[in-house]
């Protein structure tokens, strides 16, 4: 018969991790960057955008089509960057909790 008792003593010990780490990641920043560095994007690993910083040599009107697209462009390298920050606090703590590989829906 398995133990459920313990079964939900590791479910609330997750959750309280998970909660935990959820506040980590708000205090995780990432910073993606395009352009050669003239546009960069800074998100916390929750995906919330702290600070974008633009070289002013973009601030002309005539480059107002290239500045939006390096905004794009780092935008999605700070998403990318949070996204892997976060994925490794998940693994940390799915390891951690002696969980099998997959069950927080990471992958192997």
């Amino acid at each position: 018969m398995p133990d459920f008792l313990g079964m939900m003593k590791q479910a609330a010990q997750l959750q309280s991790k998970m909660q935990a780490m959820q506040e980590e990641l708000g205090n995780v920043e990432v910073e993606g960057s395009s352009g050669g560095g003239l546009v960069s994007v800074r998100m916390t690993a929750k995906m919330e955008v702290k600070a974008i910083r633009i070289d002013p040599s973009l601030m002309k009107a005539e480059d107002r089509e290239v500045l939006e697209d390096l905004l794009v462009t780092a935008h999605g390298d700070a998403r990318r960057k949070a996204e892997t920050a976060m994925q490794e606090k998940m693994q940390s703590l799915a390891g951690g909790l002696g969980l099998p590989p997959g069950l927080l829906g990471l992958g192997a």
